[in-house]
């Protein structure tokens, strides 16, 4: 929103200059974007009335102008097409200085003296139309300076507002605003309702109520739409970043300026009927007014006539009954269209409106007969025309209505930390539109429909703060106990284990918990994902049951962007189940792809394999202490590779899964493989053991190595933990030192080389005592795995 200083102080004496309101807006928090000057600077540039135009004798496209500027005539060569006698623009005298820091000087052009120049808006920097001459209406005087006429020694400042300060998307918004932080009262008085002339109205039916509860319309015939717009509307509308188009438009682009009210205007001959306002049908489609055509959605609201629709509402009218040179008869449209009905329209049709801006918003819901009335007056008056009477068609029950709100001086003492003087409080909510009654101790306030941001006390109390101004609220620290929260020795912090990840060579993402559905389906299609109603786009489009999407999604475009060496981890909330039974679970996901170590000349290339993830895992599993090792069991899975997939257990529970990504998979998503990922609970991470002290034995350990053959199909894991039950106490710790498959081991089996370290802290082991431990395992291992010792 770009407000005029001048503008508003039309609306609302304030002594303050343009920093300051800006200062003052900002603090209230309608963030300042900008201030600048509403003209770049020129000097020496006057109004002038052409009072000749002849043919130059040397010239076929240049013209020899006489021109009055007030203190005689002189002669200026131009080139401008519509340069003509009576009319009236602006002349930069010798002297002159223009804004690309260009001096005028007395100069001949082919033969033919030239005392200045005549100039377009470009050239004086108010607008980028370089065509012809800046054309200034009849109100002109000869020889007054230009920025005195034109008002150019004004500042704008441009808010960037937020969603829900739709009510300052108005000239009279932001007075109202500006009256509560400077104290002075606004006075705006309301147009006077125009009386009608003519027996002329039009038929309104609203079959869609919900999303448009009031409609009103006026018929003015007659209208002269080659009437120049005044002067002092072109550049109030220009200042705001609107090109003029008309008078009738222009009216109306001001309206919605003046008062934050869209309106539209139809040529009324081109209404077929009445207007209907409804949901479009299925085969429609419309030519909207900046020359597109678009096929319109079942859930879009149109404006149309008794035969096809003539506008989007609330969005862009169509070019079908646009207002022309042609036009004598004009349809005024002042509505309400519910915030709802608005959103995100226009951005499906690629479009974005200052009308949709403020829809979206949301409007004034008792402003609609204001505006009409409004819009009325300056078109009979700037272009004529007969006005007819004002058609309403209204649909009560859906109209928001104003909002009663109990406000308690105790409550703004405890938010706020301090008291606010009743005269204060009654005074900043009074000159920002809401009713007060009630007091010292309680109010009652009735706030308006067109503040759509202020619905409980918290909301006026905020009004207060930020008006009150945030910097002069006290700094009072709360007097509050200092308690330090419990921290379990055991539990595994998840600082710690993205320290450890991240010196394993990994790095962290951070993921969108939502993602495209075709990938939700290859990596998880275990589990149905819960649909978004509203999603950002197609590849955002479902909650994720796995952070492997999004990882994976992370590693293409990294290998996308010749990255090679790749190794990422992700937390965060995996979401599983219906909507009215989620399970929100904290997981830990990783992958790794390309090479197993940096590029270097000691080490020989070597692409990553399942065992380089695998002993990540283990090491993630070590952060927890001395407690029971997570366990890993061969078993498929949809997405992983067949024969490198391993599910996860924590004990008797399942808890993740690790493997190759399956090739079919790696095609899908194009990734460039192999790819390993795993992802595991969370907690199965975070919950370990406290450390115990452990003592070193004073006594000698006994190392006996085995050789044990046993099937390719028994885990390792399972052998290790049947040794431990077999030898016992004095089994301190179990070394696998040798895989071996070939000569004399037959097909389907391996050799396995294991060393058995046995130690007492009582006493020195015997030969016997080491033996007897010994066939124990051996024995046991043959009953449970059929393993024999290797010949």
């Amino acid at each position: 929103m770009r407000i005029s200083v001048d503008w508003l102080k039309s609306l609302l004496p304030v002594p303050d200059d343009a920093a300051t309101l800006a200062d003052r807006l900002t603090m209230a928090g309608l963030e300042v974007d900008a201030l600048e000057s509403a003209a770049p600077g020129f000097t020496g540039v006057i109004v002038a009335r052409i009072e000749s135009c002849e043919p130059h004798p040397d010239a076929d496209r240049l013209r020899v102008c006489r021109v009055r500027g007030g203190n005689g005539a002189i002669q200026v060569v131009c080139g401008a097409a519509n340069a003509r006698s009576g009319l009236r623009a602006a002349l930069a005298l010798p002297g002159a200085m223009l804004p690309d820091n260009r001096e005028i000087r007395i100069s001949s052009v082919r033969g033919v003296e030239s005392n200045g120049m005549l100039c377009s808006a470009r050239e004086l920097g108010l607008g980028d139309d370089a065509s012809g001459l800046l054309e200034l209406t009849e109100d002109a005087v000869p020889g007054q300076d230009l920025r005195e006429y034109l008002g150019l020694d004004d500042q704008l400042i441009e808010v960037d507002l937020t969603p829900n300060r739709g009510d300052c998307l108005g000239m009279l918004g932001v007075a109202r605003e500006v009256s509560a932080l400077t104290g002075v009262d606004l006075h705006f008085p309301m147009p006077a309702a125009v009386p009608p002339v003519i027996e002329a109205g039009v038929h309104i039916r609203l079959e869609a109520p919900a999303a448009c509860p009031r409609y009103v319309g006026r018929v003015i015939r007659g209208v002269d739409t080659s009437a120049a717009t005044p002067m002092w509307m072109q550049e109030r509308l220009r200042r705001a970043g609107i090109r003029s188009l008309g008078p009738v438009v222009d009216v109306t682009n001001y309206v919605m300026l003046e008062l934050g009210q869209p309106m539209h205007a139809f040529d009324r001959d081109c209404i077929d009927g009445g207007i209907v306002v409804r949901l479009a049908r299925p085969g429609e489609s419309l030519e909207l007014l900046n020359g597109d055509t678009v096929d319109l959605t079942p859930e879009t609201l149109v404006i149309a006539d008794h035969r096809r629709p003539v506008a989007l509402a609330g969005i862009m009218g169509g070019e079908g009954s646009a207002v022309t040179g042609s036009t004598r008869d004009i349809l005024l449209e002042s509505a309400f269209f519910a915030p709802a009905a608005v959103a995100g329209r226009a951005r499906g049709y690629g479009l974005h409106t200052d009308s949709s801006h403020r829809f979206e918003r949301g409007v004034d819901p008792a402003l609609q007969v204001v505006a009409a009335e409004r819009a009325t007056a300056l078109i009979l008056e700037i272009a004529g025309g007969e006005p007819g009477s004002v058609v309403e068609a209204v649909e009560a029950t859906n109209l928001p209505s104003p909002r009663r709100v109990r406000l308690r001086a105790s409550r703004i003492r405890h938010l706020l930390g301090m008291a606010i003087p009743q005269e204060t409080v009654e005074g900043v909510l009074g000159r920002l539109g809401l009713g007060v009654q009630g007091g010292p101790d309680e109010w009652q306030v009735e706030v308006p429909a067109y503040r759509f941001d202020i619905t409980i006390e918290a909301d006026l109390i905020e009004e207060l703060a930020r008006v009150h101004g945030y910097d002069r609220i006290p700094e009072r620290h709360p007097a509050t106990p200092v308690t330090v929260a419990p921290q379990p020795e055991a539990r595994v912090s998840l600082s710690r284990i993205r320290q450890y990840l991240v010196a394993r060579g990994f790095h962290e993402v951070v993921n969108y918990a939502f993602v495209d559905r075709r990938s939700q389906e290859l990596l998880d299609p275990d589990w149905t994902p819960v649909p978004l109603a509203n999603p950002l786009s197609v590849e955002l489009a479902v909650m994720r049951t796995s952070l492997l999407p999004g990882l994976l999604g992370s590693l293409r475009r990294n290998q996308n962007r010749q990255q090679e060496r790749l190794r990422l981890f992700e937390t965060g909330l995996r979401f599983r189940g219906t909507l009215d039974d989620l399970e929100q679970d904290p997981v830990l996901a990783g992958v790794i792809a390309g090479s197993a170590e940096p590029e270097q000349w000691g080490v020989a290339r070597r692409t990553v394999d399942f065992f380089d993830l695998k002993g990540v895992v283990e090491g993630l599993a070590d952060l927890r202490g001395a407690g029971p090792a997570l366990q890993y069991t061969a078993q498929p899975h949809p997405a992983l590779h067949p024969g490198q997939s391993a599910r996860i257990d924590d004990g008797e529970r399942a808890c993740g899964w690790l493997g190759a990504l399956h090739p079919r998979v790696e095609r899908e998503l194009d990734l460039q493989g192999p790819v390993f990922v795993f992802e595991m609970a969370l907690g199965a991470v975070q919950t370990g053991e406290v450390p115990r002290y452990a003592g070193l034995s004073r006594f000698p350990s006994i190392r006996r190595d085995l050789a044990l053959v046993v099937d390719d199909g028994v885990p390792e894991a399972q052998i290790r933990t049947a040794i431990r039950r077999s030898a016992g106490e004095i089994l301190q710790k179990i070394v696998l030192f040798d895989v071996y498959r070939g000569k004399g081991v037959a097909e389907g089996a391996r050799s396995l080389g294991i060393g058995l370290i046995l130690q007492d802290f009582s006493r020195t082991l015997t030969d016997g005592e080491c033996d007897d431990a010994v066939a124990r395992v051996v024995a046991d291992l043959e009953r449970d795995f059929g393993a024999r010792l290797r010949g």
